[in-house]
């Protein structure tokens, strides 16, 4: 999408202003006469520009760093591409921290802290910002005018600039406190960190923050230059539900830092806590505080704001396409995907109706991981090819997408891809040896170079897809959640219908009081619903911390994958209790999807074509004209090779064919080729099953975070140390 503006002039207001080489210590604000920067829209909105820059481009927590190296790829669902021989550190951290190349273990305090870059950056990267931020947030606050902007309580071009550097301040802290659980706190410029603060009162504090700066921002839609690309009034008001269901929730706090005392709310009042584990060894405990419904009560009330009055953001339950593949078969779901990859460069901007707030991209700055990591692979080169390499960070265990999702979920197929690109035009079947592009199983499909309105073809990593970092779906089920938890039941379900009606295209298919039943309360339901919402969105992992699902999901997964691998071992095939079976091996055949269809992208397969080998599972095939695109784009067509057979059919992807049987040979017959599947699973057994989770241990506390870098802690100059059972040095 669209840049931001101002780029250069805000370099020039701000330069110098903050320097955080040592990841601590800020110089004083700008000598740019504050009167001037901050009275003005464009000069204050330049000013912002900075921050934004560095949130888009060095943010670690949405896109590269450690969301690509960990939280994308770290949950019951979501699982590492590459063998944990290739990529352990990824490994460790995903997993807690547990065995080391040589499947001996491994604890924390063995554990190297310069040996990953993520310590070091992520931490660097978020202070970047805060030091940026704050020097805007205090020339506001010295400026003339500003008590009577915040009197005033609504918004103005002025206000809303406030309200952004607020906002984004306090997501940079938000993320610092779940990555690395106490930090150092930091809102004056050219003040120095002594010591490391509780994350309660940090937290607090951006609560207090944004309690005061909603008034003050537009909602989408309420100014015509204020678009999702900016942070807004609904996100601010989402951003306060996030931050409360993470403070409110369960954490692993350190108890070397003066014991439960240290742990205070904002006012500098002790905390107390419910416990559900401790280490005297790593000196931390898992738990909650006891005052959580204050946190949840606040939710509540900043979420329902955002649901009455949501500016022109909605829960997509329409799909608009005029083509008759969509609809025959609408799929809101995907459409919401769809519009994130529409629009760029081309003369109309779009974002999605409901993304809350999309973090910006655009073609050729190389700055977008999406389709790149958290896309649908392509085996492609790095230059020139239909599409190019896409790497496919974000993997899914074949236990989620055979057994948890229900078949007639569509987010599904929307979800998970079973095939890819090969990059020269043509489908192709991904597998299960451990990898990166056709390797590494099932991937992520909500982000495809073939559905873009103008693909980029010229260099890998710059398709430009935009990151909606908070969708309209999330408010909602965020409010289910704490209705549920508050015992307003009868709001939650009416809440959590809205997501499964959609997903399912009737309450008929979505069954809610079965699936209830089959979770064990309707909070757990909800929980467990965001799993199919936000599949490879990097929500999982948190959310099974924050709710103490961690213990239940663990041994749900080992279970499952357990038997999933005996099954397949013993038998060729194992059959999951929603009726789907996976096999060692499937039978594809590429065919000319175009002449037998009318087209080559597939859409939703309808409900009566699911034993039609092309068009079920949905959401795949390939861009309709890619020699087209090498046209307009004036790339190489060397590249190009498909031809018109550039569709896969698939045989047995979800029932047994024997390999030695008549329904074999006669597909062999008719030209299919038989292709190992589960068998690579059985191959890589210890990868599907051993290793994931191999660091977390029953009864103690999760340690998930990450430790401080081995660089921060000698800029520190002693003024705090890493905790958890991870050395300093």
């Amino acid at each position: 999408m669209k840049k931001i503006l101002y780029s250069m002039m805000g370099a020039a207001l701000l330069t110098g202003s903050v320097s955080c080489s040592d990841f601590l210590e800020q110089t004083s604000p700008s000598e740019v006469d504050k009167q001037f920067v901050f009275s003005d829209p464009t000069t204050a909105r330049a000013a912002l520009q900075n921050a934004y820059t560095q949130w888009l481009a060095n943010g670690s927590v949405h896109g590269n760093g450690v969301f690509y190296d960990m939280t994308v790829s770290a949950s019951d669902c979501e699982i590492q591409p590459e063998a944990y021989s290739a990529q352990s550190n990824r490994w460790l951290m995903s997993y807690f921290w547990g065995w080391n190349a040589n499947e001996t273990a491994r604890g924390t305090e063995s554990l190297d802290p310069g040996g990953n870059g993520g310590f070091n950056n992520t931490w660097k990267n978020l202070y970047n910002i805060i030091g940026l931020t704050n020097s805007i947030i205090t020339n506001y606050q010295e400026s003339a005018g500003f008590d009577a902007m915040v009197a005033a309580a609504k918004p103005t071009d002025l206000s809303q600039i406030y309200g952004e550097a607020v906002t984004l301040r306090a997501i940079a802290y938000y993320e610092l406190t779940r990555y690395y659980g106490d930090v150092a706190y930091q809102t004056v410029p050219g003040a120095v960190a002594t010591h490391l603060t509780n994350r309660d009162s940090i937290n607090e504090c951006m609560l207090r923050d944004l309690e005061q700066v909603i008034p003050l921002m537009y909602r989408p839609g309420e100014n015509s230059s204020i678009s999702k690309a900016y942070l807004n009034r609904i996100f601010a008001e989402g951003l306060v539900g996030r931050i409360c269901l993470w403070e409110g929730g369960y954490q692993t706090r350190r108890t070397d830092m003066g014991g439960d005392a240290y742990y205070t709310d904002i006012n500098g009042k002790a905390l107390s806590f419910e416990k559900v584990s401790e280490s005297s060894s790593r000196k931390c405990f898992y738990g909650r505080r006891t005052d959580w419904k204050t946190l949840y009560q606040k939710a509540e009330k900043y979420l329902a704001q955002a649901i009455s009055n949501p500016g022109d953001c909605h829960l997509q339950t329409t799909d608009p396409r005029a083509d008759t593949r969509y609809v025959s078969a609408p799929n809101p779901y995907q459409y919401a995907f769809q519009q994130t990859m529409e629009g760029v460069n081309t003369e109309k901007l779009t974002y999605a109706d409901e993304s809350v707030y999309e973090i910006p991209s655009t073609h050729a700055n190389g700055d977008s991981e999406r389709p790149y990591a958290f896309g649908r692979p392509s085996n492609g080169g790095s230059t020139s090819y239909y599409p190019c390499k896409s790497y496919g960070q974000s993997r899914f265990s074949p236990t989620y997408y055979y057994g948890d999702f229900d078949p007639n979920d569509m987010r599904r197929d929307v979800t998970c891809t079973v095939t890819g690109s090969d990059g020269h035009g043509a489908e192709a079947l991904l597998n299960f040896n451990k990898g990166s592009r056709l390797n590494g199983g099932i991937a992520l499909n909500k982000w495809d170079e073939n559905r873009m309105t103008k693909p980029w073809t010229s260099k890998q990593r710059q398709s430009g897809t935009n990151n909606p970092y908070m969708r309209f779906s999330e408010i909602i089920l965020m409010q289910a959640e704490v209705k549920a938890a508050l015992g307003e039941d009868a709001e939650a379900r009416q809440l959590l219908d809205q997501i499964r009606n959609r997903a399912f295209g009737s309450p008929v298919l979505a069954k809610t009081d079965a699936f209830i039943s089959e979770c064990g309360s309707l909070l757990n339901a909800i929980i467990e619903e965001r799993k199919f919402e936000f599949g490879g969105e990097g929500m999982r992992r948190w959310d099974l911390i924050r709710t103490n699902r961690l213990s239940w999901a663990v041994k749900r997964f080992h279970e499952n994958a357990g038997a999933m691998i005996a099954g397949l071992k013993a038998n060729g095939y194992y059959t999951f209790g929603n009726g789907n079976t996976i096999s060692n091996y499937v039978w594809t055949k590429t065919v000319d999807g175009k002449a037998l269809n009318g087209y080559r992208l597939t859409a939703q397969c309808p409900a009566d074509k699911k034993n039609d080998p092309v068009l079920y599972p949905g959401w795949r095939g390939q861009n309709d004209d890619w020699a087209a695109v090498a046209t307009a784009n004036g790339t190489d067509m060397a590249a190009l090779t498909a031809g018109d057979a550039t569709n896969l059919a698939i045989q047995g992807l979800f029932s047994y064919i024997d390999p030695n049987g008549a329904q074999a040979k006669a597909l062999e017959a008719q030209g299919y080729k038989k292709q190992p599947w589960g068998i690579n699973i059985v191959n890589n057994e210890k990868q599907y099953d051993y290793y994931v989770y191999n660091g977390y241990e029953e009864g103690q506390p999760p340690v998930y975070m990450l430790m401080m870098g081995d660089v921060v802690i000698k800029n520190a100059n002693g003024a705090f140390h890493n905790g958890y059972g991870f050395r300093d040095k």
